[in-house]
């Protein structure tokens, strides 16, 4: 195999591969990448055993072939070069070596046999739809801070992603919960994806998705079947058992009869949360929202660091309320909203708090108070 690639198109490809490789590995061929050339394209393949993901590049391709090279490795090497540079990289399987030169640089690496690299196994997927790479963006990145990292409820460790019914028809759902707050994300069902099975999409694969959907612009072609989703552009497959567990119904947590509406800024208001949990305790992070006639006062008291008070004007004609929250997840909800006002409806200082970006019902927050 021989063949040479720009710089820049190569370390594109060799960072995602290598992400997805886990730093600590009992099996030494999963610290590898693969590589195969053919034809004007190059392809990179990385896996942990859960997620895999192939990076096609174009390069000039003199001599087809495959072989395996330590990701890490060769993602430094890569990212050391010059910019611009032209890399060649050669492989001689007899010798179990990989040629990396790039200008007066010349690297030789270890490789291992193309045929111990094990490949996911295909699936047949029960639904194949296309998505705006913008739209998944929005669904993953604003319900997935909300994802639970207790590994003995696994089945909370990941996005639920899902056809539910939602304001004026079926909706494609992207829902995450810790069981302390919850993210519930709606957007327009894509044409194909009405029998889409719903799927846990683990954390990890949350993380490199995240990758593929930069491009505003970008279709994303969406397959789903009862054990593995991919999502696949052009240049990059990136393919992913699900979670094997049955995600709770959320819908019974989600409150629907809370009256006591506060309206209020909501950069204005995560920064004031911040300002005054400054003081509180690093254990329980107790912030008091304090309501009255068209005022909130933020407090914290922390006998052992000190005391803390701020007052926003706000928009609230209900009777007072005092509650208290974690100030790690009130900051967490606030920063999804991307409009000026954020929406906070109230029941009781007992009761769970619905949050939405003013009247869009498309993205809903629900967080639970904490003694204060």
């Amino acid at each position: 195999m021989k063949f040479s690639i720009e710089r820049a198109a190569l370390l594109k490809a060799v960072s995602q591969a290598q992400s997805v490789v886990e730093r600590r590995n009992t099996i030494p061929i999963l610290a590898n990448v693969l590589i195969e050339a053919e034809g004007s394209d190059v392809s990179f393949r990385a896996t942990d055993l859960d997620i895999e993901v192939v990076d096609k590049a174009p390069a000039q391709v003199e001599r087809a072939g495959a072989t395996t090279v330590a990701a890490t490795t060769l993602h430094e090497i890569v990212r050391k070069l010059p910019d611009g540079a032209l890399v060649s990289l050669t492989a001689d399987t007899a010798a179990g070596r990989l040629t990396v030169e790039a200008g007066r640089s010349n690297f030789s690496l270890a490789t291992l046999p193309k045929e111990d690299f094990p490949v996911m196994a295909s699936s047949e997927y029960a639904s194949n739809f296309s998505a705006n790479a913008a739209v998944l963006r929005r669904l993953f990145d604003k319900s997935k801070f909300a994802i639970s990292t207790e590994e003995t409820r696994y089945y909370l460790n990941g996005v639920y992603m899902h056809i539910a019914e939602g304001d004026g028809g079926k909706k494609l759902r992207c829902v995450a919960t810790d069981g302390h707050r919850l993210a519930r994300i709606d957007a327009d069902m894509p044409d194909g994806a009405a029998d889409m099975p719903g799927v846990i999409v683990p954390r990890k694969t949350v993380g490199e998705l995240r990758k593929l959907l930069e491009d505003d612009d970008m279709i994303i072609a969406v397959s789903v079947s009862e054990t593995k989703v991919r999502f696949a552009t052009p240049l990059i497959t990136l393919t992913s058992k699900v979670i094997d567990g049955t995600f709770p119904d959320y819908t019974r947590v989600i409150p629907q009869g809370n009256t006591r509406k506060l309206e209020v800024d909501a950069a204005d208001f995560a920064k004031a949360v911040d300002r005054v949990a400054t003081v509180s305790s690093e254990r329980s992070r107790a912030v008091k929202l304090q309501l009255d006639e068209d005022r909130l006062i933020l407090s914290v008291n922390a006998p052992d660091s000190g005391a803390a008070e701020e007052e926003l004007a706000v928009a609230y004609s209900d009777e007072k309320l005092e509650i208290g929250f974690n100030a790690k997840y009130l900051l967490e909800i606030a920063s999804q909203v991307d409009r000026e006002n954020a929406v906070f409806l109230f029941n009781s200082s007992g009761d769970p708090t619905l949050m939405r970006e003013g009247n869009d019902t498309s993205a809903v927050y629900v967080v639970m108070p904490m003694r204060v």
